[in-house]
């Protein structure tokens, strides 16, 4: 059996917004002329795909499991018909970048002024959500980059290292441990509130593992699901955190923050880029990849000492003015 591609469309766009009506709009037909369609596709694959409720419509079992093929399905012609606009020199077209809270909030957008001076004709489109949001979003093909701040474990999608972050202790200017001589003994955390992000964030699970590596467990915890809000939560006295030092270099100079050494402890973690093997990369997707790489190599590449230039003519003799 053939499964007839338009009605599969009809079909999808009810299954992805709930609605009859909402399909029809997304699709600029009419909702009779959607209605019919997807009875039609019902009749053509021999099961009923969507229940019919008074709140709207949902996939039964056999329709979500088209309506997963369906995804992938029309996401790998959105990539042809992007790689097709792409292809005149990567003039036109859009990329869809998703990335951790943190890494879009401090890390990229240098790589994006980069991207948009090298392809102007290119629209820029980023996503901030945690790293658990942003594997789903790739999983759903609704982005072509993934960067995200702490490993994925999902037999479909790869992680492949990008960049290596440190984490550093932050306190409030006024906090006891900022008054420290020396570095502070990491079980002190033990009596503190240390300030956290939401559940599924790559920062948080990587500072509950440095903390359980080392028997720490803080006896009381606050949530907070911004580094930014976590950062004003520190300054304003209210507990520590743990956080990137790329978040916090304006408020450190300011005044407003400050590091606190760990006695032998060096919190770092590695930021990962996320991919769906066998997906087809768009010619933007590669081209920021290509940046990322060259940034990042150029951060990294040794400085080599400038050379004292030495005299080999002799030097020519001073005239004095005669008054």
């Amino acid at each position: 059996m053939s499964l007839n591609l338009h009605l599969l469309r009809l079909f999808a766009a009810v299954a992805k917004t709930g609605s009859f009506s909402r399909a029809a709009e997304l699709l600029h037909i009419s909702q009779p002329a959607i209605s019919k369609g997807v009875r039609d596709f019902e009749l053509q694959v021999g099961c009923r795909l969507l229940d019919r409720t008074p709140k709207g419509v949902r996939p039964t079992r056999e329709g979500a499991a088209l309506a997963r093929h369906a995804e992938t399905l029309f996401a790998a012609e959105r990539a042809a018909e992007d790689e097709l606009q792409a292809l005149r020199n990567l003039d036109s077209g859009s990329l869809r970048i998703g990335a951790s809270t943190t890494i879009a909030t401090y890390m990229i957008p240098e790589y994006l002024g980069v991207f948009h001076r090298a392809f102007p004709g290119i629209d820029l489109h980023v996503v901030s959500a945690n790293t658990f949001d942003i594997a789903a979003l790739m999983l759903g093909h609704e982005i072509e980059i993934a960067l995200v701040e702490g490993p994925v474990e999902d037999e479909n999608l790869t992680s492949a290292a990008w960049r290596t972050d440190v984490m550093a202790l932050i306190a409030a200017p006024d906090h006891r441990f900022a008054a420290a001589q020396a570095p502070i003994d990491i079980r002190s955390l033990n009596d503190e509130i240390l300030i956290v992000r939401e559940p599924g964030s790559g920062t948080r699970e990587v500072v509950a593992q440095a903390l359980a590596a080392h028997r720490v467990e803080p006896q009381r915890t606050l949530e907070i699901g911004s580094t930014e809000a976590i950062k004003q939560a520190v300054a304003s006295g209210v507990g520590v955190a743990i956080v990137s030092v790329a978040t916090i270099d304006d408020q450190v100079r300011l005044g407003k923050l400050r590091v606190i050494p760990i006695k032998g402890v060096h919190i770092e973690r590695t930021l990962w880029q996320l991919k769906s093997p066998g997906r087809l990369d768009v010619p933007a997707a590669v081209a920021f990849e290509g940046i990322i790489r060259e940034t990042q190599a150029a951060k990294t590449a040794p400085r080599m000492p400038a050379a004292r230039a030495r005299r080999t003519d002799p030097a020519p003799r001073q005239r004095h003015a005669r008054s």
